[in-house]
């Protein structure tokens, strides 16, 4: 049973149900037995759900579960006519076991099958051990498709190095037909890593622009430089700075910015220069008029609010995962907020791919 194989599929749903808003195995085991008077051991749901949730990758990585929409679904309220959807990637620090902790719980599993077997129990052969992450956080990355509304949403948690994002993105576009929204938008914070892998996606962005509250903070952080936590004249200037780039545009911000930083020494200047170096850099994605004037989203708080989501189970307290158990129980998390989920219980997929 340790694949879940001799679990019935309606168990198996349950399980993975109840998982997803558990503060852990042994939380949702008893509401298991609570709900349904089936009778399941935190080891055994732990087995159940994560095995499910491998499979959830599979057949996702496959293609062999539709996705719940597509950019032809992705329509725009003003205009039913036109589609349009957005992408948006981000990374999210996942809490991980280390080595040294592996090493601990192996041991603490060996003593206590050692006890077992001095009362004469028979057990199996231990599987081999598991290795352990070099550091007690790693990045994932979550990758979130979505329309105007937020109505529609797919999102998947990537276990991948930044540089391999774009084969994700681009798996996941294909998908969703993504090529075949008439407008095609890419809302990312402003991480350098990001743009490069949109590109490599080959996704044909019709337009890519800065997260306004990610670039309001770099703003803010070099106020509190210049003029100190609590100041007036440091609120008007960053007031009127986020106003002209917001309105104006790049380059009247630049100019802006550029005349106020002559007056500055010493660390003021450090700090007005990094503000501007931090601006040139994204320059091409700092366009918010015309993302006004087209109706396009300035914010990528529905990628940001899904990093919280598909972390949400992997985050409780005291919660330690291996690397492909954690990208496994997120999957489960994703399928539900994907609105995949009744789609995956219904669809008859390989338990193989």
């Amino acid at each position: 049973m340790r694949d879940g194989s001799s679990v019935t599929l309606g168990v198996r749903e349950m399980a993975c149900r109840l998982n997803n808003d558990a503060a852990s195995f042994a939380k949702a085991a008893d509401n298991l037995r609570r709900a349904a008077q089936i009778k399941m051991s935190a080891e055994q749901l732990r087995l159940v759900v994560e095995g499910e949730g491998q499979r959830v990758i599979r057949v996702q990585q496959a293609g062999a579960i539709p996705t719940a929409f597509t950019a032809c679904d992705c329509t725009v309220p003003d205009a039913p006519d036109q589609t349009r959807m957005y992408a948006g990637v981000d990374g999210v620090m996942v809490p991980l076991v280390t080595e040294a902790e592996q090493k601990k719980r192996r041991e603490k599993r060996v003593q206590k099958r050692r006890e077992l077997a001095a009362k004469g129990r028979k057990l199996r052969p231990l599987p081999p051990r598991r290795t352990g992450s070099d550091l007690p956080y790693k990045e994932f990355k979550t990758i979130t498709f979505y329309d105007q509304e937020n109505e529609h949403r797919h999102i998947v948690l990537a276990r991948t190095k930044r540089t391999n994002v774009s084969a994700v993105l681009k798996r996941e576009a294909a998908r969703l037909q993504f090529d075949q929204a008439q407008e095609r938008i890419g809302v990312v914070d402003g991480a350098s890593w990001i743009p490069p892998q949109l590109e490599a996606a080959d996704l044909r962005l019709t337009g890519l622009g800065l997260d306004f509250y990610h670039l309001s903070e770099n703003v803010h952080r070099c106020r509190r430089k210049v003029f100190g936590e609590k100041n007036a004249d440091g609120a008007s200037w960053a007031d009127s700075l986020l106003h002209t780039i917001k309105h104006d545009g790049y380059e009247a911000a630049r100019e802006q910015l550029l005349s106020w930083r002559t007056d500055l020494r010493g660390q003021k200047r450090q700090a007005a220069d990094r503000l501007i170096n931090y601006i040139v850099e994204r320059r091409d994605m700092i366009n918010y008029p015309q993302f006004a004037q087209k109706g396009w989203q300035i914010g990528s708080g529905p990628t940001e609010a899904r990093c919280k989501t598909s972390t949400s189970r992997l985050k409780r307290s005291g919660q330690r995962w291996t690397g492909p158990h954690a990208e496994a129980i997120a999957a489960l998390t994703n399928l539900r907020d994907s609105d995949q989920w009744r789609k995956y219980w219904t669809t008859p997929t390989p338990t193989k791919t």
